[in-house]
Formats: C-alpha cells, sequence, structure tokens
C-alpha cells in the first residue's frame, strides 16, 4: 500500500503579540512546527532558522533506517548555528525555540520532539497526545507533585527544561518511529494552540473537520475566540492511502511555509472584530501613544533557562505502534 500525507500549516500573531516568533513547514514528506524564543529580536530568528535546517529534509531520498539520524542531525546543525548567532550577535544572547517534526519514508515516520509544542495524533476516532512536554511544570506532574488540572493554572507553566538554542543546559529531543496507518490524522501545534483550547475541543475539531484545511483554519479561530495570548501555529497532515484516491485527487508536492520563517511573515491576526481583538487593538494603541517613537523595549517572553549553553547530547528511543 503507498501512501502520502495531505497537509496544512496555518499561524497568526495572536491578540497580543506584537511579533509572531513560531514558524512552521508543511509538505509532502516533513510537518515541523518550532516556538521561538529570546525577545523581540530572537525568538522568530530562533524558530526560523529551526525550519530552515529542517526543510531540505522534504523529499524520498530517506531510507526508513536514516529518518531518525537525519532528523538528529538537523537539529543538531539548527542548535549549532543558533549557537554561533548568539556569539556573534550580543542582542540574540538567549535565543532559543521548540521543535516538534514529522518526516515520512515510506510508511513510517520518525518524530523528533522538543519543548512544549505538542504532537496529537487522530486514530480510529480517539485522540492521543504523543509528545511530552519538556517543561517545569509537566515535570511536576510527572513526580506527583501537582496534577495535570493544577499544571494548567500554575504561574510556572511556560518555564521549559529542553529547547535548542543559547542555553545553559544538554539537549535531549525525543526520537521516535511511528507506523504512518491511512486514515491517521496528526497535528503538531505551538502552545498557543494547546494551552488555550481543550483537549476535548482539540479532539472533537479534528474528528469533525472534513479536511486538513478547515480543520486547521477552525483550531486557530478557536485560539482566537479564547483570547490567543501567544502566537497561534498549528500543521495537519492525513495519511491517506494513495491507490483509493479519485482520479485527479492526487496529494498535493508544494510545500507551505508560516509564521516568521515565511517571506510574507508579518501578518494581522485574523481575530476579527471580536472582544478579545478590540482589546487587543486598544492595548496596541495605548503602548503606541506611550511610546511613539518605537524606542521602548519589547515585552519580554516567557521565562526560560539560562543562556550559554554548550553541549547536546540526543536520546533515541525508537517505538513502532
Amino acid at each position: 500500500m503507498t501512501i502520502a500525507l495531505r497537509y496544512a500549516a496555518r499561524s497568526d500573531v495572536g491578540l497580543v503579540r506584537a511579533n509572531n516568533q513560531d514558524s512552521a513547514y508543511a509538505g509532502p514528506h516533513l510537518l515541523a512546527v518550532a516556538d521561538g524564543m529570546g525577545g523581540h529580536a530572537g525568538g522568530d530568528v530562533a524558530s526560523s532558522v529551526a525550519v530552515a535546517h529542517l526543510a531540505p529534509l522534504d523529499d524520498e531520498a530517506h531510507g526508513p533506517d536514516e529518518v531518525l539520524s537525519e532528523l538528529g542531525r538537523a537539529l543538531h546543525s539548527a542548535h549549532d548555528e543558533l549557537l554561533a548567532r548568539a556569539e556573534e550577535n550580543p542582542e540574540l544572547s538567549g535565543l532559543g525555540t521548540t521543535v516538534t517534526a514529522l518526516l515520512r519514508s515510506g510508511n513510517k515516520l520518525a518524530m523528533a520532539h522538543i519543548g512544549d509544542s505538542r504532537a496529537y495524533l487522530l486514530r480510529d476516532g480517539e485522540l492521543t497526545q504523543v509528545t511530552t512536554d519538556h517543561s517545569f511544570v509537566q515535570h511536576l506532574v510527572n513526580t506527583g507533585k501537582i496534577t495535570a488540572e493544577e499544571a494548567e493554572r500554575h504561574p510556572q507553566r511556560s518555564v521549559l527544561l529542553r529547547v535548542l538554542g543559547d542555553f545553559d543546559m544538554d539537549i535531549l529531543p525525543d526520537m521516535s518511529v511511528r507506523e504512518a496507518r491511512a486514515g491517521d490524522r496528526w497535528l503538531l501545534c505551538s502552545d498557543g494552540l494547546s494551552g488555550v483550547v481543550s483537549g476535548d475541543t482539540i479532539a472533537q475539531t479534528m474528528r469533525e473537520a472534513a479536511d486538513v484545511d478547515t480543520c486547521a483554519d477552525q483550531l486557530v479561530q478557536l485560539a482566537l475566540r479564547g483570547g490567543a495570548p501567544d502566537n497561534v501555529t498549528v500543521v495537519l497532515g492525513d495519511v491517506v492511502e494513495v491507490d483509493a484516491l479519485p482520479d485527479g485527487a492526487a496529494p498535493a508536492t508544494t510545500s507551505h511555509i508560516v509564521g516568521a520563517a515565511a517571506l510574507e511573515r508579518n501578518q494581522p491576526t485574523l481575530g476579527g472584530a471580536g472582544a478579545a481583538a478590540r482589546a487587543a487593538e486598544h492595548t496596541a494603541a495605548v503602548r503606541a501613544d506611550a511610546d511613539p517613537d518605537g524606542t521602548a523595549p519589547a515585552d519580554e517572553d516567557e521565562p526560560a533557562p539560562r543562556r550559554t549553553g554548550r553541549r547536546i547530547m540526543w536520546t533515541l528511543v525508537v517505538l513502532v505502534v
């Protein structure tokens, strides 16, 4: 059986942030989301660098035994570039990014994950969160200090324990291989979605949406209706059986890049005229009045670990399900 991916990618700056620091990629063989951090100057650079190193993998040249190592090398080179940029430009000190990526080879999907962006799998109507957040609150949950419900409201829920970039930590991405089954629907997203929209609502939307484009649009709109305090980025991928497709319905072969890595990256929010959007416009107007010359420092990002990391380590866990 020959399979392929139908895919869609969307990114919105949200209703609070001044710029989009997320980047995402969707193509015939590669799906990826990166959520950058490091202040106004660094976050968008970091996520763009990650996507730039992953994008060349979007081809058919990878055998099933090579996909994990290819992903690992791409993350390693992205990490090295982020360190080099931080050393060359002090304004980029402390830049970093999460990465969650899927690379297809035949009917196998290799996954690399670091940070708190997420991958979800809808299979046979059941939604599963495939990734585990590399966050302080998830560590507290894992060790029984707090419950999952308490983690959702914890004041340090944005503190990450693993990311790519200029931080004083060992970098340990989770690496795995899974079977791609026809009928599966994958979602990769930044925490701008998962931190606002409940898992039940995400599951219902993924079950009911007729196609990946509709699903992506609906998920972004749900985050916007919830106030969208952060950038919102989603990548959808449907696994389809090529031989079962109707004539003229061949899967797409062009790639989509959205967010900070896109050529047209400074896009306004699609939040519309709702109450949250009006509040965001008011906040922007107040900022403009208080800083007409645009010289005030940018809003601080979510807390991040200390900078100047120099070591990178890799763990490999192969899962076949």
